[in-house]
């Protein structure tokens, strides 16, 4: 499964617990960090988006890290919230497969003189997995026609799997904003992450 730690637009603080966070997940279960967004001092993580075969649902919500703030130490706050969730998993990326496609042709005006009359040139391609259908009537000959066509139906399926993974990644990222300070799930004290 995929899971995500955010400090959720909070100070240097919460930061620094995505970071501890995150290392001691990595002590006790088997963690394959994917992508993390660095914080504003070195070591800090605004968020880490992380693998895992084992359940972590019981941490699911927000970890509170009581502990006094390393890099303010005259402030008073010492109660630090992250936000641990499940991430959306990235849809597969559906490979195009160009034998599926369907075509027919029919004929045309346009370019070609007599040829217009005489040659059915004009193609039509259907890709049934996705149900997208182009026509291509630009060239005069229908073998070009159909190299056309099959690149448009190409592009059209990277397009639809790129909206596809920009939609998962911008669900996962209002997670962000979604943290609750309080009512923790755990909680961890000092420096140590204990």
């Amino acid at each position: 499964m995929l899971y995500q730690i955010s400090s959720g637009q909070g100070p240097a603080e919460c930061e620094l617990g995505v970071a501890k966070f995150l290392a001691w997940l990595q002590r006790h279960y088997q963690v394959e960090v994917l992508d993390c967004s660095a914080g504003y001092n070195e070591g800090t993580y605004r968020s880490v988006r992380f693998a895992s075969p084992q359940d972590l649902s019981a941490y699911v919500g927000s970890i509170q890290w009581i502990c006094r703030s390393p890099y303010r130490p005259a402030h008073r706050r010492k109660n630090w919230f992250l936000d641990f969730q499940i991430c959306a998993e990235e849809p597969a990326v559906a490979d195009f497969q160009a034998e599926k496609v369907v075509y027919s042709t029919f004929h045309c005006g346009g370019k070609g003189g007599q040829n217009v009359n005489k040659v059915a040139s004009g193609v039509r391609a259907v890709y049934p997995p996705t149900g997208d259908v182009v026509e291509c009537t630009e060239e005069r000959s229908q073998y070009a026609n159909k190299q056309k066509a099959l690149n448009r139906l190409r592009k059209l399926a990277v397009q639809r799997n790129n909206r596809q993974q920009a939609a998962v990644k911008n669900t996962n990222w209002r997670c962000h904003t979604g943290l609750e300070r309080g009512n923790a799930q755990r909680v961890f004290r000092g420096l140590n992450f204990e």
